[in-house]
Parts: C-alpha cells; structure tokens; sequence
C-alpha cells in the first residue's frame, strides 16, 4: 500500500509517502522558523495560515518525488493530535478532503506514535521492547513500547518540557528563536564545571521530570553573577549539562526499574550532539543499546506519520465521518495492535 502521511501539528509542515512493503518513497518538509524568529516563539495564527499555504505544494512535491499520481495512493494519514488545534485543523481537513476525494481510507495519527516508532523508519533498528525517551519542545516522556499500540508511560514532565526549558533559557539569555540549537552551541564554549546546577527529582523515587525551576536557577545565576554578560557561555553549558545529566539519570532508573537495555531517544532535542555523546559513554558501560533515528526524523515530519498510518491501514483501522482533532491525547488510549508486541 502507498500511504501519504501529512504532519502540521506546530511550527513544520511535512509530507510523505510510504509504501508498506519498499518503505518511504517521499519525503518533503517545510519549517516556520525564519517566520516565528521575530516573534521570540510559535505565533498559532501564523502557523495555521503558513500550513494552508504551503500543504498544498509540498503534496504536489512528494508525488512528484515518488514519481507517482495521487491516484496511485491507498490511503492518507494524518496528524490529529496532540498539537496546536488551528493547526491540526489545517492538516485534517486537507487529509480528510484528499481521503474522500480519492476513496481511500483516512487514518487519524497519534503525533507521539509517530516519534516512537520514527526508528522502524531506519534500517537495523533495535525491534522490541525498548523504552523510549521522547524529549521534544513540548513533551519529554519516558516510554515502555512493547509493539505497535503497547505503550505505557512510565514518567514524563509536570512542567516546562526540556526542549521547552532549553528555548526559554535561551531567549532570556538574548540567543533568540529557536533557542534550543544557539544555546547548545554557545553551551560547547562554555566551561561545565564553573555552574553546578540541581539535577530536578532526581533525588526522590519516580520517573516525572521537572525543568522549569532549573531554567529559573539558571537565569538567577547569571544576574546575580559578576562578570555577565562574559559568563553567559559558562551558564549555558551548566545548564545543557544538568538537562542531559537529569534525562542520563531517569533513563538509567526506567531501563533498570524494566529490565531492559534497550533505549531510544526520539524528538527533536534527541539531536543534541551533548546528549548524544554523553548517553553513548554512559550507556555502552552498562550493556544498554541506544539508537537515535536521524535528524531529519528527530524532529516533526511527515514520513513517521506515514509509517503509522501505513502499519495501522494494513491492521484494517481507519476512521469514518469528520476528521476530529484531540489537542490534548494520551498516548495510553490508542488501541494496539494484535500481534505486534515483541518477546
């Protein structure tokens, strides 16, 4: 089956085509960030209008890409949860209008679902169970996934996720939108050893993160600290450190607390250059595998939302009537698939 896969749950538009049996034929992305950057962050508004116009063309683009007809797809897939809801609207609609227009079926995509399985999209991928740690702009979860559909949430942010954090603290350090990639990269001038900040919930049972009083300390150190605005290096690779040191530390509890030693780190912040070469030090001690799908399928697109729709499709799921949006949606509710778990 040939799937199209559109994502427009934030600030990047993206779409894909799938084939069931060869894997991605297309893949075509569109971000905001040069439209967002004078504002400091995502505008909603701004973001549904750039997703109405640019959704149309990237379509035309991934055909064209595929060297396919639109009358060559099997089924479409899209994004209807969780995000901004202007603009999950944006994407359902034109899924849902394409779906009718062609007489295929329309498979509405859990936007988690699609980071967590975005490794199937890779060759060699670890295969199940494995726990995931879903670190985004907006989410940071730790995921048992057992298959397609069996997910339990072991712990994830009560407050400002850690991508979320990293923009904040950027931005009051003058760095701009996005912040996460300009302070990482003011952070590798920094000295790590000049700010030791807390590592939040680390010193109490559980997997929950909390990052938002670790960007307040982080932005106190700085104002109170002789020597600022010189220092702001300084401050920025404590705070990156106490970021990935924390995330080091509940994925290392959620692997033992599970039994297992497989780890995925999915989401944008997964593509943090710190991150990646502190976990593969860290982790290669223990016996512990950790696999990252590349950048490009880090971040929000159109080809993981392709691959679910696709897997789901062929399981015989798809959705009548109107395409409904779930802004907010527990990755726990969605159903599973029969006989997708692994050993």
């Amino acid at each position: 089956m040939n799937i199209v896969g559109f994502e427009s749950s934030c600030d990047e538009t993206g779409v894909a085509i799938y084939n069931t049996d060869r894997g991605l034929s297309a893949h075509v992305l569109h971000s905001q960030v040069s439209l967002h950057s004078q504002y400091g962050g995502v505008v909603p508004e701004l973001a549904s209008r750039d997703h109405v116009r640019k959704i149309s063309p990237l379509f035309r683009a991934a055909l064209d890409q595929a060297g396919m007809e639109a009358g060559e797809l099997d089924g479409v897939a899209c994004t209807v949860g969780p995000g901004l809801a202007g603009a999950l609207l944006v994407g359902a609609s034109a899924a849902k209008g394409l779906a009718w227009t062609l007489g295929v079926p329309f498979i509405g995509v859990h936007h988690m679902e699609g980071h967590l399985l975005a490794p199937m999209l890779e060759a060699g991928w670890p295969g199940f169970p494995f726990i995931s740690l879903l670190v985004s702009g907006g989410h940071t979860l730790l995921v048992r996934v057992d298959g397609i559909g069996h997910y339990r949430v072991l712990g994830e942010s009560v407050d400002d996720a850690a991508g979320e954090a990293f923009d904040k603290t950027a931005k009051m350090l003058g760095l701009g939108y996005p912040g996460g990639p300009k302070l990482a990269a003011l952070a590798e001038q920094g000295d790590t050893g000049r700010f030791r900040f807390a590592r939040p919930m680390t010193n109490r049972p559980g997997l929950d993160f909390s990052f938002s009083g670790l960007k307040t300390a982080a932005i106190t150190a700085l104002r109170d600290t002789p020597g600022y605005p010189e220092l702001a290096a300084d401050v920025a690779a404590g705070f990156q450190d106490a970021v990935i040191d924390t995330l080091r530390i509940k994925c290392e509890r959620a692997l033992r607390q599970e039994g297992l030693t497989r780890l995925i780190v999915a989401g944008g912040v997964g593509a943090n250059q710190r991150l990646r070469r502190t976990f593969k030090s860290h982790f290669a001690k223990q016996g512990v595998t950790v696999f990252y799908p590349r950048i490009e399928f880090c971040t929000d697109n159109g080809a993981m939302i392709a691959l679910v729709g696709g897997l789901r499709l062929r399981a015989g799921q798809c959705e009548t009537g109107a395409a409904i949006i779930r802004p907010r949606w527990s990755l726990e509710e969605l159903p599973a698939l029969p006989g997708s778990a692994g050993p």
